[in-house]
């Protein structure tokens, strides 16, 4: 594998030849800018070689490619003209990932709370049953001597008391089952991309090389700024819908910002 200090040899080595080539064509920093789409200080950073001052550096290949066929210039060495070869990505840990433990102790409130409504409900219902029942019986004990004492003065036979009847108690309610909500911004991936994820503050929060069948979930206002390579391979939810990149892609990079209501819009230059 090709040292560092030859990599950046040739980075210069490749920069030297596309800066010539500009100004034999007669064009200005401004104009190839313009007509690639990418900012001007990506530009004077792939002409000096120096690919630290540009995008990431998965970028750098791509963009080198696409100056390259704008000038008509053959770079068989693009790949290794960028030290992003160089780069191995961030070890991402997911942030939805949730412990065993937590797991277990979730299930367990879930249980608890169901016990204590229950309880709470049929606590009552059976106190109230248990003092309609008492009552029926301390009743029929007070009304019996009289009805003994009719009967005997009359020769009559004692008539037969209604049975007490104990009122059935009434079904529970069903759990009612939470409601699963949507993230406010989920990343899912088709193919390999290079992302760049920043919060509210400008601070990166992830960043690194991520696989096709690859799934990322933020919370609403965690995410400020995002930027994409291989952009095409990445579909970009808001709230369970589908958003539509076109307008924050440039050369198969998109670059958007994420309000605090998760919508997007394009990065101001």
């Amino acid at each position: 594998m090709p040292s560092n200090q030859d990599a950046q040899a040739r980075g210069r080595e490749c920069g030297e030849r596309l800066r010539t080539a500009r100004e034999a064509a007669g064009l200005s920093i401004a104009d190839v800018s313009a007509r690639l789409r990418i900012p001007e200080r990506v530009i004077q950073s792939l002409e000096a070689g120096d690919a630290s001052h540009a995008d990431a550096p998965v970028f750098v290949r791509g963009q080198l490619r696409s100056y390259a066929r704008l000038l008509g210039v053959r770079l068989d060495d693009v790949p290794e003209a960028s030290a992003a070869s160089q780069i191995q990505p961030t070890r991402i840990v997911p942030m939805t990932y949730t412990p065993p433990l937590q797991r277990f102790a979730d299930k367990l409130m879930g249980r608890m709370v169901y016990i204590v409504i229950t309880a709470l409900i049929a606590v009552p219902v059976w106190m109230a049953t248990r003092g309609h029942i008492d009552g029926s019986i301390q009743s029929a004990s007070l009304e019996m001597p009289t009805d003994a004492v009719l009967a005997a003065r009359d020769g009559e036979a004692l008539p037969e008391r209604p049975r007490a009847i104990a009122a059935s108690m009434a079904s529970l309610p069903a759990r009612q089952q939470p409601v699963r909500q949507e993230p406010a911004l989920s990343l899912r991936f088709s193919d390999e991309s290079w992302v760049e994820i920043f919060d509210r503050d400008g601070q990166r929060v992830e960043q690194g090389l991520f696989k096709a069948g690859d799934r990322r979930d933020f919370e609403a206002g965690t995410v400020g700024r995002v930027v994409l390579g291989n952009a095409r391979t990445v579909e970009v939810l808001r709230g369970g819908h589908v958003q539509d990149l076109s307008a924050y892609r440039r050369a198969d990079v998109a670059r958007f910002t994420v309000s605090s209501d998760g919508s997007l819009a394009p990065i101001a230059e």
